[in-house]
């Protein structure tokens, strides 16, 4: 039996069909080596539940089975998945609230490290990187390998080398209760991670990188819908320009300017065909570099795929709705958003 302590972190999870990540997520925390946690998973309207549970006069699932784990267990009605992770907020007990995605697996020394890092370097947030486990598929590490790498700007994400200022994102993001009581819970919207790392910020509290405190991420399991993830990705980034002007930095067009630059040089490259040497180039080092990094030809090959997806998609996502929102001024809720930048639509 886990043995009585007191709880420090609570783990939110929200779900939506997904109860074989689940069972792979808790396992991985049935395996930590410090049991200081608890793990709140709440089902966003889900039609395939994770767990066999019954119920609880508080509202809550009881599940059995997993003796060695704190696990509080909700199902509602489907609402989004910042509405579930402030709900599984207000049912937690830690001090520390940690955000995870229901298609993580966290290594065995994670809570561990966590503990020891904020021990080491104190801080209001936080947030860490994500790897691929040597039990994903091919894609899913040619997609880990293009959102982490530095020659895709990958390395705003958290890694040891960065493009910008460090922003938490919910794989992999925790902070005190005492934020959660000044700035309240998530926003539902997409980038709604970046969104509550910003005010988070703008708040005065401090967010800190933790290096050493990662997890695994499976991601994306086919291109189409790592296509549809990265556009999606690319059109908030100016959802977040409007809410927070003077927020988007040169980093942000990198991925608009190489769709551009590539279509440029492909068209041009009809009439003189050595314009495609810079993009032979570019490509060339992304497959060493996923090489070098994954060790593998076939990873290798797929991470070029992956990486032209990531930027153009996230490119003509971010073109889109520069185009129409800014210039344009189309399809702008100008009530709305001041609404949010007041701090009124809090998702609650």
């Amino acid at each position: 039996m886990m043995e009585a302590r007191e709880i420090l972190f609570s783990f939110i999870i929200p779900v939506y069909n997904r109860p074989d990540e689940v069972a792979d997520l808790v396992r991985s925390m049935e395996a930590q080596t410090d049991k200081g946690f608890e793990a709140v998973f709440v089902e966003d309207g889900s039609t395939i539940p994770s767990f066999e549970a019954r119920s609880l006069p508080d509202g809550s699932l009881a599940v059995d089975g997993h003796p060695d784990l704190r696990l509080k267990y909700f199902r509602k009605e489907n609402e989004g998945r910042s509405i579930a992770r402030n709900y599984g907020i207000v049912r937690a007990d830690g001090d520390y609230l940690v955000f995870i995605d229901s298609d993580v697996i966290l290594p065995p020394d994670y809570v561990a490290k966590l503990r020891k890092a904020l021990a080491a370097n104190p801080a209001d947030c936080f947030g860490g990187p994500d790897a691929a486990h040597e039990s994903f598929s091919p894609v899913q590490k040619a997609i880990n390998y293009s959102m982490t790498s530095f020659l895709t700007t990958g390395g705003i994400r958290g890694g040891k080398v960065s493009m910008e200022k460090f922003t938490p994102r919910t794989f992999n993001m925790g902070f005190s209760r005492e934020v959660y009581d000044k700035v309240g819970g998530f926003r539902e919207m997409f980038s709604e991670d970046i969104d509550m790392s910003t005010r988070i910020r703008l708040a005065g509290f401090r967010i800190a990188l933790y290096p050493d405190v990662s997890v695994y991420h499976k991601r994306r399991v086919d291109w189409k819908k790592f296509w549809k993830q990265v556009h999606v990705f690319g059109m908030s980034r100016i959802t977040l320009e409007l809410l927070y002007p003077g927020s988007m930095k040169l980093v942000h067009w990198l991925p608009a300017l190489f769709t551009v630059g590539a279509t440029l040089l492909i068209i041009g490259s009809f009439f003189w065909t050595w314009l495609l040497i810079p993009l032979a180039v570019y490509i060339l080092a992304l497959f060493i570099g996923a090489l070098i990094s994954t060790r593998s030809f076939g990873i290798a090959c797929r991470a070029i795929v992956a990486s032209m997806i990531q930027l153009v998609g996230y490119g003509t996502g971010f073109l889109k709705a520069w185009f129409n929102k800014i210039l344009l001024r189309r399809g702008r809720n100008e009530k709305e958003e001041l609404e949010i930048r007041k701090g009124k639509n809090e998702g609650l």
